[in-house]
């Protein structure tokens, strides 16, 4: 079960985000968790995954501004960020989280490539550079970009993904650095093994049997809940982290630090499970 979360009312209200691939998974999770605590908040998302995403918010009681369609495409940007200020009035807050999840390595085509990209850090940047004008006229903002574990590892035969992450890393840098006289901080999450729909899928919706295996990835010895993603986000989109920027916060379980020695046998951690 996800680990209970109690929101702070209202530390958002009045405050405007958008949270890209914001349907479902770890997307879904910050928008959640962000209307309730008290921001009006627009998602995107593709147009298979709509049906599926408004009725969780529905069924959550969280009200949304819902735009389908697909990051790679320029003017569908555009509309997310003129939608947003229209019909909720601002935009304090932009959340990138949609990406590709191509993962190939010589098999790759240039098509892929470019899908793995303009889902990704193209996307990410243009999200970012349309966000500027609106942010200033709100007197400043945050933004985040959702990065990964793999833009810091080598892992086997995921040169697309794992390039595409990287990219992340080191454009949300260079975002900070430029935006940062404009009062709007910039930083990235990375996530490590987060039970998500994809990785449901590739269990074959077996977490029981998948969770032992994959945990032993990480000092939690457990998959993480993408609730546990959306407080970090939270936090560093609130004003406790307003002297953070050009950072990233690795939400891992202790992925990263683990090293290549792993968890011995008997290894146990307190609380783990």
């Amino acid at each position: 079960m996800p680990p209970s979360r109690v929101p702070i009312q209202n530390r958002f209200q009045g405050k405007v985000a958008i949270v890209t691939g914001g349907l479902v998974g770890i997307g879904q999770a910050i928008a959640m968790e962000l209307a309730r605590e008290g921001a009006a908040v627009a998602v995107t998302g593709l147009p298979e995954d709509a049906a599926e995403g408004e009725k969780a918010f529905q069924k959550a009681g969280l009200p949304v501004l819902s735009l389908t369609g697909d990051m790679s495409d320029e003017t569908f940007c555009q509309q997310v960020i003129a939608s947003t200020v229209a019909k909720l009035g601002r935009l304090d807050y932009l959340v990138n989280n949609a990406f590709s999840f191509v993962a190939k390595y010589t098999n790759a085509t240039r098509a892929d490539w470019h899908r793995s990209l303009d889902v990704g850090p193209v996307a990410y940047a243009t999200m970012a550079a349309l966000a500027l004008e609106p942010m200033k006229k709100a007197g400043g903002g945050a933004i985040i970009n959702i990065s990964s574990i793999s833009a810091f590892i080598a892992q086997p035969k995921r040169w697309t993904y794992n390039a595409s992450k990287g990219a992340v890393h080191q454009l949300t840098k260079c975002i900070a650095l430029d935006f940062a006289p404009h009062k709007i901080r910039v930083n990235s999450i990375s996530p490590g093994w987060i039970w998500t729909r994809e990785n449901d899928k590739a269990a074959g919706h077996d977490r029981a049997a998948f969770e032992p295996i994959w945990g032993e990835f990480c000092m939690m010895q457990r998959l993480g809940h993408p609730v546990e993603v959306a407080a970090a986000a939270l936090f560093l989109l609130s004003n406790d982290a307003s002297f953070i920027t050009g950072t990233d916060l690795p939400v891992d379980g202790g992925y990263q630090a683990l090293g290549p020695e792993g968890l011995g046998k008997n290894t146990v951690v307190a609380g783990s499970r």
